[in-house]
């Protein structure tokens, strides 16, 4: 049941303030587990790995190591026709990224000055791809194709089993269609400390080189300082449960990280032209996603209103993963009935929702007015999940009201900026004292001191 909610002033924002209280990065009880987790693994490195695997998993394995010849006597038993479905999203996703690349420049001017900015892609990067309650081969291309374009070095790659220990091949055969030349995959083994047979054969198809048996906040930890086995990053990037999230948080400062991932959001914003079938199962396509997830309809019409909560209740009853969908739409599913499109358009606003549609009479010109929003699709036949999947831009977008401040991944997420500053001595000596005076007053004299020495004459 989701639930509906009449503008009256004040109930629109009592259901606002209550989205923005669900965020992932603030469980009390899930901190200290962490926070032990990573400062274990910090200072004991392989040891402590292997003490949360045994912890977790039941049994950790006698090699951590596993060779190329196992990986090797299994190449022959994964779906290929899979991949050529990936391989044209992944194409899509290059696509759209290869346009966000930046260029070094430098600028030279008559007078001695020379200034510019040099643009190079971060040397290892470690990209966290959740496969627990649903697997998500998506995230691979998402992450490691921006990566691979901005000029990354080494990518390492971690993603928890299925329930059976072992990582979702079609996860594997998205990293090896994501061009990832070199991929340490970071994965629980089995309860008999073996990594299974399925694991080595989609480690070979994603052209594996080393594969080591972690996952969870663990392999965020080793990651982030590096153990025996694991090499550090220099930045981590890719979403998962809350206990990644929190490792993600807890290690930030000594490597990069994207962002904090929360539950996933959609904000439908429509009027009585759009197609109340359709909206609702756009809403329930990411309420399916987790019991946090939020799905919000915001609309002029109460009439679709009573439509799109009818079609829900329909929906709900054939949809597979039924449980998370109803606990889902209980707690942050919301059809807010708002007086007119402006009301309508300031809550959207205020939400700033991860993904949100626009399905009205003139898309295009509500679209204009949106401010704040992670990814914007516009049009009844511009469906969240084309966004997911195969349209071209990123996937991974700022959730929890966060696009008011923050984009989705890009390249500029895996690049560095150093500055380039050149000046000659008649060029320095022209504006020498106003560097001077700066420095005095701020009361640097060491600063302008520095300056003064190369005019003393």
């Amino acid at each position: 049941m989701i639930t509906t909610v009449v503008a009256d002033g004040k109930n629109e924002y009592e259901f606002i303030d209550l989205l923005k209280k669900r965020a992932q990065n603030s469980d009390k009880n899930v901190v200290p587990i962490v926070s032990e987790i990573i400062e274990n693994v910090a200072e004991n490195g392989d040891k402590a790995v292997k003490e949360y695997t045994v912890k977790f998993d039941g049994k950790a394995p006698e090699k951590v190591e596993i060779t190329s010849d196992e990986i090797d006597s299994l190449i022959e038993k994964y779906d290929k026709d899979y991949l050529e479905t990936i391989k044209k999203a992944a194409a899509n996703i290059a696509d759209f990224h290869k346009r966000q690349v930046q260029q070094s420049w430098l600028t030279t001017k008559n007078n001695g000055v020379m200034m510019g900015q040099r643009i190079r892609g971060l040397k290892r990067v470690g990209i966290y791809v959740p496969g627990g309650t649903a697997a998500y081969p998506s995230s691979v291309l998402m992450n490691a194709v921006p990566a691979k374009i901005a000029g990354v070095e080494e990518i390492i790659m971690c993603t928890p089993p299925q329930k059976d220990g072992t990582p979702n091949p079609n996860i594997i055969a998205a990293a090896k269609v994501a061009g990832v030349e070199k991929i340490v995959m970071c994965t629980p083994c089995g309860a008999d400390g073996k990594v299974y047979p399925s694991t080595l054969v989609a480690a070979n198809e994603a052209g594996v080189d080393e594969i080591y048996k972690v996952g969870g906040a663990q392999a965020i930890a080793a990651m982030a300082f590096g153990t025996e086995s694991v090499p550090k990053v220099d930045k981590i990037v890719g979403p998962g449960n809350i206990f990644v999230a929190l490792a993600k948080k807890a290690v930030f400062g000594y490597v990069s990280i994207d962002s904090i991932a929360g539950p996933s959001e959609i904000l439908v914003l429509a009027d009585e032209t759009a197609n109340p079938r359709y909206v609702a199962a756009d809403l329930l396509s990411q309420a399916e996603h987790d019991e946090m997830a939020s799905a919000i309809l915001i609309t002029t019409s109460e009439e679709l209103a009573k439509k799109v909560s009818e079609e829900v209740d329909k929906f709900v009853e054939v949809l597979s993963r039924k449980e998370i969908i109803e606990k889902s739409l209980e707690n942050y599913g919301y059809i807010l009935v708002a007086e007119d499109m402006d009301e309508a358009i300031d809550a959207v606003n205020d939400i700033a929702s991860e993904h949100m549609e626009i399905v009205t009479r003139d898309p295009f010109s509500v679209m204009t007015k949106i401010k704040n929003a992670g990814a914007i699709f516009i049009g009844e036949y511009s469906s969240e999940p084309l966004g997911d999947y195969f349209a071209g831009p990123n996937h991974v977008l700022p959730t929890n009201g966060t696009a008011k401040f923050f984009s989705a991944l890009s390249v500029d997420d895996f690049i560095k900026k150093s500055s380039i500053i050149s000046y000659s001595r008649e060029a320095l000596e022209r504006i020498h004292t106003d560097i001077e005076q700066f420095a005095e007053c701020e009361k640097l004299t060491a600063h302008a001191n520095s300056i003064k020495v190369r005019f003393e004459d």
